[in-house]
């Protein structure tokens, strides 16, 4: 046996280092990526001082580019080359993170997280592409499962160690972080990474290729009842983005993290912090422990029962966040719905390329990837209008009440933030639990809870009235 050869080998031994080079590529630009948005959106607001609506917009423009500049990027690296890809997104990423971490106005923050969104939209199909290229028929299952594992991982350790640590220096220092580990990946860019082996590519001019891409994309938009069902669904991802803005705002000022953190060391002697930063984490770790029992009980369960189930039981779980602010309970809600995303998002894919044209699926469903563009964009500018609605204003509109009453000479200005107006409330005696009273959180959940249910009812409506006749009568 050549112990060079790939094919003679089986197991982790078959796949080639350039792919593990790939994975750890993805590990670390996850991994700095998720530490960063685990305390973005409380970094923004109450380190710069940002209002939350405009935490809302940023949002709203960086988190779709992520979903939308891969069927462009993609395009561009198959013609420009894997490698040259990887080191203008690495580029891009450092930068546009190092540009984050020296900024401290809206413009220039705002410009520079565009920049690292670039970066983030550029290195996403040249990771995928990689390991379609470098796995085949037998190792494909293996490779991508590792792949999705690292995306995990990153999104786990990060949060889970390397942000509360650095946080508690600065906060700024999280983002340096990132913009440090990936600007180093292009050390192993330049040195390690080799090129996959590429098809004969037609010697067309950039932007011809460019134009090409928009056609299919303007093809696909036109197939209205494609588009209508990934719009559909997207509503389930609006609540998803709610875990990196208004969730972190409200675990910030009403969880008390205490009776976990006792929980901590009274079991393992270990004094330890529950942070703005661990929401996600229970996210990602629920889905490391749970994706494969889940992947394996709903593996041959019908798509569109099995996506109303996942949706069901994120709808579920975001409610649960409006019985009381609890640690346990929030816990709970969010591992409940971190197992109705696992349980949908799979089956997603599986109706996307039932309801495609059959002479056009690896088109069609190549721009799949819309759910979360239109989740993300509706999320961003929706959660943050919403949290300010019921949570913030009556809040503050308590205090400006209770002011007047006090006969204080404390005036809040008409767009004072919810920090400012707590720092007037302290002085007169006010505490944090009595202005809380006055939040409605639970509203604000079950209104996200109720999005959940309209998806639910909107691809139901989907299925019985618009899918193709086909579609309806398989019930697939």
């Amino acid at each position: 046996m050549n112990p060079e050869n790939p094919a003679q080998k089986s197991g982790f031994r078959s796949l080639p280092k350039t792919y593990w080079i790939a994975i750890i590529f993805e590990f670390f630009e996850r991994g700095s990526y998720y530490g960063m948005m685990s305390i973005l959106s409380v970094y923004l607001t109450d380190q710069l001082n940002f209002s939350k609506e405009g935490v809302g917009v940023i949002k709203g423009t960086i988190q779709p580019l992520l979903y939308f500049l891969p069927i462009i990027s993609g395009a561009v690296a198959d013609k420009l080359g894997y490698r040259k890809m990887l080191m203008v997104a690495f580029t891009l990423l450092s930068g546009g993170y190092f540009l984050t971490f020296g900024s401290d106005s809206y413009v220039t923050v705002f410009l520079a997280l565009v920049v690292m969104g670039i970066g983030a939209g550029s290195f996403k199909p040249v990771i995928s592409g990689t390991i379609a290229k470098l796995t085949d028929e037998k190792t494909n299952t293996l490779g991508f499962g590792i792949f999705y594992w690292s995306i995990n991982l990153g999104a786990f350790l990060f949060p889970m160690f390397l942000v509360p640590y650095l946080k508690s220096f600065s906060w700024s220092y999280v983002i340096l972080a990132s913009s440090i580990t990936t600007g180093l990946m292009l050390l192993p860019t330049i040195f390690l990474y080799k090129e996959p082996p590429r098809a004969e590519i037609k010697k067309e001019p950039l932007l011809v290729i460019i134009k090409d891409v928009f056609s299919k994309m303007l093809m696909v938009i036109k197939d209205w009842r494609y588009i209508l069902f990934i719009f559909i669904y997207s509503g389930f991802w609006i609540l998803y983005f709610q875990m990196f803005d208004s969730v972190l705002w409200y675990v910030n000022l009403f969880v008390d993290p205490s009776a976990l953190e006792n929980f901590v060391f009274n079991t393992t002697g270990i004094t330890w912090r529950f942070g703005v930063e661990h929401v996600t984490v229970i996210n990602a770790l629920t889905i490391i422990l749970l994706q494969l029992v889940v992947s394996s009980i709903v593996s041959k369960t019908k798509p569109l029962p099995t996506i109303i189930t996942g949706i069901t039981l994120g709808s579920i779980g975001m409610g649960i966040l409006a019985i009381n602010t609890n640690i346990w309970i929030f816990i709970i809600g969010i591992t409940i719905f971190s197992i109705g995303e696992m349980t949908a998002h799979p089956k997603y894919l599986s109706y996307l390329a039932l309801i495609a044209p059959p002479d056009k699926k690896a088109t069609y469903t190549g721009f799949g990837f819309l759910y979360g563009f239109f989740g993300s964009f509706v999320g961003g500018y929706l959660g943050a209008f919403l949290y300010v609605r019921f949570v913030d204003n009556p809040m503050i509109e308590f205090i400006r009440e209770t002011l007047i009453v006090k006969s204080s000479n404390i005036v809040l200005a008409h767009n004072v933030k919810i920090g400012e107006a707590l720092q007037a409330a302290y002085k007169i005696g006010l505490t944090k639990a009595e202005v809380a009273l006055h939040a409605n959180t639970s509203e604000l959940w079950l209104i996200f809870s109720g999005i959940g249910v309209l998806t639910i009812i909107g691809l139901l409506l989907y299925q019985k009235l618009i899918a193709a006749p086909g579609i309806r009568e398989n019930r697939k």
